[in-house]
Formats: structure tokens, C-alpha cells, sequence
């Protein structure tokens, strides 16, 4: 197992990192915050330019064709910032979804526009009972005069307020199973709020007798179980990667600090109990690393992956929240202050932690698969 950056990864991570630097210094990151959307339209435009947008949307479809690995590497790079935004959701997580339950007809309508940026997708799944298994998903779509009526709520929906189009879990009258539907965001009936305390969008999207079209369903009706779980489990690394990212930039700015921060005339690293929470980062920010390129790594090279992905899950999302909880331990006061910067990732850590189902749940799914 070589989880060794090859050349043309290394070119990658360089390249987001320029962009990063470039394009998203912490000023820019704090004022994009505070803003409705999360981020601007021209860091929007400057990542399809690059390419970003399209990394996982195969090149028939107007995509780039990339391993799982390099749109890692990518976002391992935004998650520095942290990069708030549907550079994931879109970019990455409703891409696969349609590779995975669209047929070839679908696949062409919708993943162009996605992979050139000009369409925003992303995911409506959890709902008021919360949960990321089959029977969380109870919002009904009822026939009517050929189409389908949407009624419900749709809750901790990332990037809601942006995206012009959601792929919308539902059940059916006519289908046991789950179905997919890509709904138009403007749609009559169609309301969102975003929910405060996170970072970007995340939102609460409500469907008021909303009419689409049957070809709003995605593939075949009460399949979309099963192209949801393919998709999570290519895309549920690349989010790994992206905190990897926030963790390395805490470790980064809590060794910076206990370096040139002094307290009784010498620098507060050389006491052991900072020593102590820099060491916890640092165990945190390795473990989220390894398992979360083994996860790629083995993705990439079509071995068997299931318990690798929940492992990965579940070891990233804690190692960024425990991270960012070490960080203010070192910061102390001024980790608290808004300008410093280190109070975007602790929102980020948090908002991203139940995202395609926090560490508990990733632990039971891997206690599954060994039969216990």
C-alpha cells in the first residue's frame, strides 16, 4: 500500500494551496461568514475555471475524469481555510449521485452543467427524525395528473439557500423503496431558511404541495437506496480529506502560537500541559489522515472498502472536532476572538460532524460488516 502523493497530485495540492493563499486569506474567510451564501460568485467562477467542479464527473460528460485521490487532495487544501461553500455538495456529493442512479439520458442532462458550474445541486435527505439510514427518509410524494406532489420538511440541508436544484429522497405511493428527484429550487411551494449556528449553509427546506414532472425522478423509481449508499461511499473520503485539512491548519496555528505566545518570560510550548494538547492534535490529525487516504487508496484501486469508509468517517470527524478543542486549550482567550480565525474551524468542525452520519453511527456500520 503506497499512499505516496504522485507528481501530478503534488501539482494539485499546490495549486489549491496557491489558490487558498491567493484568493481566500482570513479576512476574505471571516467576511464570507457573515454573508448569506457563504461564499461569492467569483470564487465560484475561479474553481470551475480550474476544474474543481468537475474532478469526479467523468470527461463525456464535461468533467475532468479524476482519480478519488486528487479531488481529495484538493480539498484537503480548502479545508485549510476552512472554504465554506457547495464546492462538496455540488461539486462532489450530488455529482456521484447522479452518476450512480441517473441513466445515460440523465446523466447528460444534468451533470454538464454541474461539473461548468452553472447548476447548484445538493442533497435533501435528513428530515426532523433525524438519521442517515433507509427509514430516516418519510417524506411522501403522492401521484397526481402524471407527476408527483411533494409534502414535508427536508432539515440540515448544506448549501440550501445557493443551490438551484435538489436532489430530493423521497417515498412514493407506488414504491416501497426510496426515489430521487431532482426538484428545481424556484419551484412554486418551494421555502428555505437557514438555520443559525453553522457555518455556510445549512438550512431547512419545506415543500408545500409541490408539483414536479415524473422525469424528475432519477433512475428508476424506489432504487435510489442503493445509488445513494455507492455514492456516500466514494464521496465520504473526499469529505475526510477536506477535515484532515481543518485539522493540519489547527495544529499549524496552535504550534505557531505555543512557539511565540510567552508567559513567565518564556514560551508557554515548553510547558508541559500545552505540550499535552499539541500531542493530542497531532494523534488526532495522523489517525484522520491515514485512515482517510487507506479509504482512497483502496477505493482507487477497486479493492474491497466498506469498513475503511466507515472508519475513515468516523475517525475524521472526531479528530476535527477534538482538534479545534485542543486549539482553544493552547489559544486559551484569545482562540475565542472572532478575528484570529480559529473560531471558523470549531464552526466547521461542528457543522460537519453529523454530515453523512457522525462517529457513532460510522462505528455501528462498521460493527456491521464484521457480523457483531
Amino acid at each position: 500500500m503506497d499512499l505516496s502523493l504522485t507528481e501530478n497530485q503534488e501539482l494539485l495540492r499546490n495549486t489549491a494551496q496557491d489558490f487558498m493563499e491567493r484568493e481566500c486569506p482570513k479576512d476574505a474567510l471571516l467576511e464570507m461568514d457573515l454573508s448569506d451564501t457563504g461564499f461569492t460568485p467569483e470564487l465560484w467562477e475561479r474553481a470551475s475555471e480550474i476544474g474543481w467542479l468537475s474532478m469526479v464527473v467523468p470527461e463525456e460528460y464535461g468533467g475532468a475524469g479524476s482519480s478519488l485521490t486528487d479531488a481529495a487532495v484538493v480539498f484537503e487544501q480548502l479545508g485549510k481555510g476552512p472554504l465554506a461553500g457547495p464546492f462538496f455538495s455540488s461539486g462532489i456529493l450530488s455529482s456521484l449521485i447522479v452518476l450512480e442512479a441517473g441513466t445515460a439520458d440523465e446523466r447528460e442532462r444534468y451533470l454538464p452543467g454541474m461539473a461548468g458550474g452553472q447548476d447548484i445541486v445538493t442533497l435533501a435527505f435528513t428530515e426532523p427524525d433525524f438519521g442517515w439510514t433507509s427509514d430516516s427518509v418519510q417524506m411522501k410524494a403522492s401521484v397526481k395528473n402524471g407527476g408527483l406532489v411533494l409534502n414535508g420538511t427536508k432539515l440540515f440541508v448544506h448549501d440550501a439557500v445557493s443551490a438551484n436544484k435538489f436532489i430530493c429522497a423521497v417515498r412514493t405511493e407506488e414504491h416501497e423503496g426510496i426515489s430521487l428527484l431532482m426538484v428545481d429550487s424556484h419551484t412554486p411551494g418551494i421555502s428555505s431558511r437557514l438555520l443559525p449556528g453553522f457555518i455556510g449553509q445549512v438550512g431547512e427546506v419545506t415543500f408545500d404541495s409541490v408539483e414536479v414532472p415524473a422525469a424528475a425522478v432519477l433512475g428508476e423509481a424506489g432504487n435510489g437506496w442503493h445509488a445513494l449508499q455507492a455514492a456516500f461511499e466514494k464521496a465520504i473520503p473526499i469529505l475526510c480529506a477536506y477535515k484532515v485539512g481543518g485539522a493540519q491548519a489547527v495544529f499549524d496555528m496552535s504550534l505557531e502560537y505555543s512557539r511565540t505566545r510567552e508567559q513567565f518570560g518564556t514560551p508557554i510550548g515548553r510547558f508541559q500541559r500545552v505540550q499535552d494538547h499539541v500531542i493530542n492534535i497531532v494523534n488526532q490529525l495522523d489517525a484522520a489522515r491515514w485512515t482517510t487516504y487507506e479509504a482512497l487508496w483502496k477505493l482507487d484501486s477497486g479493492k474491497p472498502v466498506e469498513s475503511s469508509v466507515h472508519l475513515a468517517k468516523a475517525v475524521a470527524s472526531e479528530a476535527y472536532y477534538q482538534a479545534c478543542n485542543g486549539a482553544h486549550e493552547v489559544h486559551a482567550g484569545v482562540g475565542v476572538s472572532r478575528e484570529y480565525g480559529l473560531t471558523l474551524h470549531t464552526k466547521m468542525s461542528r457543522t460537519l460532524y453529523h454530515y453523512l452520519g457522525d462517529p457513532k453511527f460510522h462505528r455501528r456500520r462498521i460493527a456491521a460488516t464484521l457480523g457483531l
